[in-house]
């Protein structure tokens, strides 16, 4: 009874206008908190500005400047208030540097297509602690083209007097790419406040374990801090590693309105899994060799060091893949896939850069990049949700994840590739995310042409002595076309290009800025989308042995693949509303034309 009086009672309560006004304000931030989702919701209620005061504020500066990289895919970064659960990891195939955990991973084997899977118990990461902070705040970058993780930490000491007067401390961590021994970390601590800042220098070499010793050594005069230690394997064998690193003071102290600068050269070396019986034998091996390189390494400029490091990273993303416009769920995002192509890269060693490579065994790897014959066969990985992950949490991932990399490539008749390393896998996985295939005569674009609804760019192809760069475009009216462009190299070699059933002469590639366009023709039976050769009486021939049914247009396959509904479901619907309207016509008629009809105009009188 009392719920029926209030409900008699609501239209009497909505017929003042506060209370309609109050409901639509409830249904609009109903309609608002609805969409903002449960993560935006949590960043709009608690406020986007970063905790910490004076810490918090200088470290959305140094944030800042990185977010084009990341905007443009070539980086992420984490904070306390937007973690991401990516490992942080630099690496060259022979070690691997986890920041965020502290830990090295080593590979037991030279070869290429293995990988540091290895986890050791020292602790590469050198600790620097301002004494007598009263906040910090930090964030943490993956910066994929310079294959390199930075953090920055933003610390206020008791005194403080403003945001400008916070210290910064900025890190680098570098696993060289053309030194596979070479671990690098870079400190540069700026202080702009008035008075001293004092500083901790610590590292866990002394907790490692029973598995690993340290002592203090001396190379050319200078300090060193020698680590040996060991890693079970199977068979009761192990895997042993040597670690030298340069020395550093246990405390640091930097001077008001200056900066302090320091590079900490490390050196790993690792043995084959060996018996127990070689132990010593080994160790002795490896401690004078790491000695050495480390010694060679004191007399070499750091920033020449850096500088063939991030180089070497360019000349890698010189290939690639580029998302521009997604349209399902399902294809990968840029940042996916960069992040995926990264950690692949980070964990594969780059035989092309070993400057002990000779002659012959360099013209052959890098015959089979320019051209691996029957790479990659099968359907295109683009949406191979395993491969192209959307989350990987750590390090373990990173490593099961080449493993299903480098069985994929071998499989698919790209075993040349992966024996060419880091440059193999790049070329490997941006063919097969494409769908490219190298044949005999030719070098064919398979795509599903029922996906071609995304728009990307593959760059960087190997062929021959030339790079190309195919690109999937949407024009104006969403309908797909291909897009080709060559960057020639040293010797250039006329290339020629054909759409599916090379019906059209085919195209002479040029190194025109603006390319060339080719449109999407789908046959039956369905056939590559695209022929590229160096062979212009090959591609003319091809046209003969395709024994096509039809060639149609993009937009006519789809109409056939996907009719629509069938002409006598919209036969009714048609015939449903032409009833409702005549019955309507009807109703009306009837009530003003109609027995007993009321007048359409009343009488004044």
């Amino acid at each position: 009874m009392w719920l029926q009086q209030r409900l008699k009672g609501l239209p009497g309560l909505l017929s003042s206008s506060w209370a309609r006004r109050l409901l639509i304000g409830l249904l609009l931030f109903l309609i608002f908190y609805w969409y903002l989702g449960a993560e935006r919701r949590w960043r709009f209620l608690s406020g986007s500005t970063m905790p910490g005061g004076a810490a918090g504020q200088c470290i959305q500066a140094e944030i800042h400047r990185w977010q084009s990289l990341v905007d443009r895919g070539e980086g992420l970064y984490s904070t306390p208030q937007e973690q991401l659960d990516s490992p942080f990891v630099s690496g060259n195939g022979h070690i691997l540097i986890d920041v965020d955990s502290n830990k090295l991973w080593v590979a037991s084997s030279s070869q290429p297509g293995s990988a540091p899977v290895h986890q050791t118990e020292y602790s590469p990461r050198i600790g620097v602690h301002l004494d007598g902070k009263r906040a910090e705040a930090q964030a943490t970058m993956l910066w994929f083209r310079k294959g390199a993780v930075l953090t920055v930490r933003c610390a206020s000491p008791a005194a403080l007097q403003s945001a400008r007067d916070c210290v910064t401390i900025r890190e680098e961590f570098i696993a060289h790419r053309s030194r596979p021994n070479v671990y690098l970390q870079r400190i540069h601590i700026n202080n702009p406040s008035d008075r001293a800042a004092s500083f901790d220098v610590s590292s866990d070499s002394l907790s490692f374990g029973s598995k690993f010793s340290t002592s203090v050594d001396k190379v050319e005069e200078r300090e060193i801090v020698l680590s040996s230690g060991r890693v079970p394997v199977e068979n009761n064998r192990m895997v042993l590693v040597v670690v030298v690193t340069k020395k550093l003071n246990s405390r640091i102290q930097v001077f008001p309105k200056s900066e302090y600068t320091e590079n900490i050269l490390s050196v790993v070396w690792t043995s084959e899994p060996i018996e127990s019986s070689k132990l010593e034998e080994t160790f002795t091996t490896l401690q004078d060799g790491a000695r050495k390189e480390l010694g060679e390494l004191l007399r070499v400029s750091v920033d020449e060091l850096v500088m063939d490091h991030q180089q070497a990273w360019m000349d890698l993303f010189i290939s690639g893949v580029e998302m521009r416009k997604i349209t399902d769920s399902h294809t990968p995002s840029s940042r996916t896939v960069n992040t995926t192509l990264y950690y692949i890269l980070s964990s594969s060693m780059a035989p092309l850069l070993d400057q002990r490579l000779s002659g012959e065994e360099r013209t052959h790897l890098e015959s089979s990049l320019n051209y691996a014959d029957h790479c990659f066969s099968g359907h295109a990985t683009m949406h191979a949700e395993n491969l192209w992950p959307e989350r990987v949490s750590s390090t373990a991932q990173i490593l099961q994840l080449v493993t299903l990399w480098t069985l994929t490539l071998q499989k698919r008749g790209c075993k040349v590739l992966v024996v060419a390393g880091a440059h193999g896998a790049m070329q490997g996985m941006v063919l097969s995310f494409g769908g490219l295939q190298f044949t005999e005569n030719h070098l064919q674009f398979q795509a599903d042409p029922d996906v071609l609804h995304n728009s990307y760019a593959l760059r960087g192809i190997h062929y021959n002595q030339d790079l190309i760069n195919l690109a999937v475009l949407l024009d104006i009216e969403g309908k797909p076309f291909l897009h080709v462009s060559v960057k020639p190299q040293e010797k250039p070699v006329k290339l020629y290009a054909c759409e599916a059933g090379c019906l059209n002469e085919p195209v002479e590639l040029t190194s025109e800025n603006k390319g060339h366009t080719f449109p999407v023709m789908v046959t039956q039976p369905i056939t590559p989308l695209l022929y590229i050769s160096t062979d212009l009486r090959h591609l003319q021939d091809l046209r003969h042995t395709l024994h096509l049914k039809a060639i149609l247009a993009h937009e006519e396959h789809m109409a056939n693949r996907y009719p629509g509904l069938p002409f006598l479901f919209w036969f009714s619907v048609a015939s449903l509303i032409t009833l409702f309207h005549l019955f309507l016509f009807k109703l009306i008629y009837n009530e003003y034309c109609g027995p007993g009809a009321k007048p359409l105009f009343r009488s004044k009188v």
